[in-house]
């Protein structure tokens, strides 16, 4: 495949955006190379400024369950913008998608919407922290909540690829009130609510880590971590920014019959548009202004476009629960195939998976843990990488990454995937 028209946009952007993107993880620094400049996308493709065509396994990092260009969002969003595109003032839609997304998602009397899901967590901690009047949270190791600073400490994904776990400009104030801690080890977490009595605010986790690659919780870990903030009066977070509306109707705590205290949301939520939420039961959501002293603003917060795109998404998602199931199924079928070429060709490897999300490790040992996750091949994940990309294939461009199904492929792009990993793995 020829990238020219791909280069030459990327050494402009380069003069006028540093790195020339603006999301770290896109600049290629884990794989190599220049990163693909996407001019359009439809379905289960993308294409690019050259002309090719890939079959698309990030989906925009989760949100395009439905695959890209789903005609009820984009008409959604193409009526709603012929009336105005941003208004600073309630609508009607935010409370349409407020109602149906406390119908789907269980243990939440009320949502607000925000920008992202960095705000969204933001706002969640924030909110815990004023409503249990105390300073200090938990975090794992590997797990990325967005870019606040509380979270970057030894943060997945992008903070990774990029080699700055932790970022200059996080001062050592809002460090040392962030607790961390190693996934899937609740002899770990007992030890830091020990050692901090009464200090501890919320722990906030990824329920299915993303970021670190697909890391599915333990058997009794979610339910192991409830006990322990029922027993201690901290509140349990969970960031379903990726696993919300991806994994079942009502999300990760749907799937595992965990209920969180407060829940985080992101792209999903709107459709694919910039958008994310937090929700959780009255008591605690009415502790934020105006009702009470938590303070949370934001002018395109509720933006009627990202309202608009994210009430038909949901809508479908609502209405078809066979949705998850195609999605799980499909997955499957991925996972089988992979496994199948990868064996026959000698590969070292271990895939992880939970629903529609599912990531191929280059190393024999089991992946449960930032630390485990850090062992795999990273030279083998390079080659494979630009390797399916040459065949039209494309999955994210860092080994900390999980990979997102969407209903938009069919088995005949299953098929052609396991065929260029056939290809791909032969030269591993």
């Amino acid at each position: 495949m020829l990238y020219q028209r791909s280069s030459q946009l990327f050494a402009e952007a380069e003069k006028v955006i540093p790195g020339g993107v603006n999301s770290p993880v896109r600049a290629f620094k884990a794989v190599g190379g220049t990163p693909i400049f996407v001019k359009s996308a439809q379905g289960a493709y993308l294409y690019d400024e050259d002309g090719n065509r890939l079959i698309d396994y990030i989906n925009s990092w989760g949100p395009m369950i439905l695959g890209h260009a789903y005609e009820p969002v984009v008409n959604a969003i193409t009526e709603k913008a012929k009336l105005g595109t941003s208004f600073g003032m309630p609508t009607e839609l935010e409370t349409q998608i407020a109602a149906l997304a406390i119908s789907m998602v269980p243990g939440i009397d009320k949502i607000r919407f925000v920008n992202s899901g960095t705000e969204a967590c933001m706002s969640a901690v924030r909110l815990a922290r004023g409503f249990t009047k105390r300073d200090k949270i938990i975090k794992f190791a590997g797990c990325y909540h967005g870019h606040s600073d509380s979270f970057l400490i030894q943060a997945g994904s992008g903070a990774i690829t990029f080699g700055t776990p932790n970022s200059p400009g996080v001062t050592a104030g809002t460090a040392k009130d962030t607790l961390l801690a190693a996934y899937n080890d609740l002899g770990n977490i007992h030890d830091l609510i020990a050692a901090n009595p009464n200090e501890i605010a919320a722990i906030i986790i990824e329920p299915v880590a993303g970021n670190m690659g697909c890391i599915p919780p333990a058997e009794g870990f979610l339910q192991g971590l409830r006990d322990l903030c029922d027993a201690n009066g901290i509140l349990l977070i969970f960031d379903e920014v990726m696993t919300g509306f991806r994994l079942a109707r009502g999300g990760a705590q749907e799937l595992y019959n965990i209920k969180a205290d407060i829940v985080a949301f992101g792209k999903v939520i709107g459709g694919g548009l910039p958008v994310g939420a937090f929700a959780a039961r009255a008591e605690i959501m009415n502790h934020l202004a105006p009702l009470g002293p938590v303070y949370q603003a934001g002018t395109l917060s509720g933006n009627p476009l990202a309202m608009a795109a994210g009430l038909a998404m949901l809508q479908k998602l609502n209405e078809d629960e066979s949705v998850f199931k195609r999605l799980e199924e499909k997955t499957a079928y991925l996972e089988a195939g992979i496994r199948n070429v990868l064996s026959e060709n000698g590969v070292v490897y271990t895939i992880n998976r939970v629903g529609s999300m599912i990531s191929v490790h280059f190393d024999e040992g089991a992946v449960t843990d930032f630390k485990s996750a850090g062992k795999g091949d990273n030279e083998s994940f390079r080659k494979f990488f630009h390797g399916l990309v040459a065949e039209g294939v494309y999955i994210a461009p860092s080994a900390y990454e999980t990979w997102f199904i969407s209903d938009a492929l069919t088995y005949e792009d299953l098929d052609f995937t396991i065929a260029a990993i056939d290809k791909v793995s032969k030269s591993l």
